[in-house]
């Protein structure tokens, strides 16, 4: 089975989600930070546009906030970091920290 997916911002979009390919575009750009206005004028269109889709992209997610908005894109696999590499055995995480902030 082949996936379809966009890519943009260094993040990976998989389309058949539940997200339409703009609402997946916008959310992309909103991950990598961008406002509004930032997203309307990389895609060409009004500031109100991009607004809406993200209104829809939301309200579909039952979120209301933009961080929500990714945070719970990333849980359901609609969005992924676009290159994933494995760290070199110098850079692996210690895992006996996992979860647990030190300062």
């Amino acid at each position: 089975m082949i996936t379809a997916t966009i890519t943009a911002h260094g993040f990976i979009g998989v389309l058949g989600r539940g997200a339409a390919p703009r609402e997946l575009e916008c959310l992309l750009a909103v991950a990598a930070g961008q406002t509004t206005k930032e997203i309307a004028k990389n895609l060409g269109v009004a500031p109100d546009s991009v607004s809406k889709r993200l209104l829809s992209l939301t309200t579909k997610l039952g979120v209301v906030k933009r961080t929500q908005l990714v945070a719970r894109a990333f849980a359901l696999g609609m969005i992924s970091f676009a290159s994933v590499s494995n760290p070199t055995p110098e850079h692996q995480r210690d895992e006996s920290h996992d979860g647990v902030f030190i300062a």
